[in-house]
């Protein structure tokens, strides 16, 4: 269903992350008819503009201009324009000063419309092979190696898969302190040139990439993506586990579904803890 952009609306525009055929036809028609684009960057944006044959008018809004830029934003759209906000690559406010923007155009109860496309993180992250059922974006690493290290000791527990932005010039950094606080067996993958002609994905454990990157230098941005550290389970005897099957069931759980949650916290099979569950006390099953 098209529809023109409604006045005094900002549109998050997602944009490719490398291969123009990637920008969805919607993308196209927002950004041809918004009255103004706010860009990262107006010049790199321009070749994409020009591409699509899209004649409307930019504004630069980025990292370093955004304070003052805000209100002048705010102000267009509360006299009725339109605004399409787009990054260099990908979708806007990720890992970029765009979520300010929606912040204050929520806070002045201006609407803001996504227009969902390309996205790093996701496009990484479907064909890297590690779990996608539960997943956790930190974005770019602090810079400084003291704070990296204290930001992964962090992360040391997390089970869900790790996404991470890299440059080119820290990776070598980043996979050594990944080994340091995280041990070098962690599987890791690496993504580079995504959607592009030389599109890479690198998949081997951490010590494995230390020493492939040690051979290669670093080339584009990466997008880093390494498996949780499974959950350590504490080995309970049959006691402990009848005590807590007894604890769940005196809430007035049944024994199927107290087996079938304790299941979950120790991984054993539910069929064992459901017999265990049977020589205890009264049924609380109605």
């Amino acid at each position: 269903m098209q529809t023109e952009p409604k006045p005094g609306t900002l549109y998050i525009v997602a944009t490719p992350i490398g291969n123009l055929e990637d920008m969805t036809f919607r993308g196209v028609r927002i950004l041809q008819t918004v009255n103004l684009i706010a860009a990262e960057d107006t010049r790199h944006t321009g070749k994409l503009l020009q591409h699509f044959q899209i004649k409307t008018p930019q504004i630069s809004y980025h990292e370093h201009n955004r304070q003052s830029r805000i209100p002048e934003l705010l102000e267009y759209m509360a006299n009725g324009q339109a605004i399409a906000l787009v990054s260099d690559a990908g979708m806007p406010g990720i890992s970029d000063p765009g979520y300010e923007l929606v912040i204050a155009c929520i806070d002045a109860g201006i609407t803001v419309v996504p227009i969902p496309g390309a996205s790093a993180v996701i496009t990484a992250l479907s064909a890297a092979g590690l779990p996608t059922d539960r997943f956790v974006f930190e974005g770019f690493l602090p810079a400084k190696a003291a704070k990296r290290r204290e930001y992964l000791e962090s992360l040391q527990t997390e089970s869900r898969t790790l996404i991470f932005y890299e440059s080119p010039y820290r990776l070598q950094e980043t996979l050594q302190d990944l080994a340091t606080v995280w041990g070098g067996d962690r599987q890791i993958v690496l993504a580079r040139e995504l959607t592009k002609l030389y599109e890479e994905f690198w998949r081997g454990t951490i010590a494995e990439a230390i020493a492939h990157y040690s051979q290669r230098e670093p080339q584009g941005e990466y997008t880093l993506l390494v498996a949780g550290n499974p959950p350590v389970h504490p080995q309970l005897t049959e006691e402990q586990l009848k005590a807590e099957l007894l604890q769940i069931m005196t809430q007035g759980i049944s024994r199927s579904q107290a087996s079938r949650q304790l299941a979950k916290i120790t991984s054993l099979p539910r069929r064992q803890l459901y017999q265990l569950a049977l020589s205890l006390g009264n049924d609380n099953e109605q």
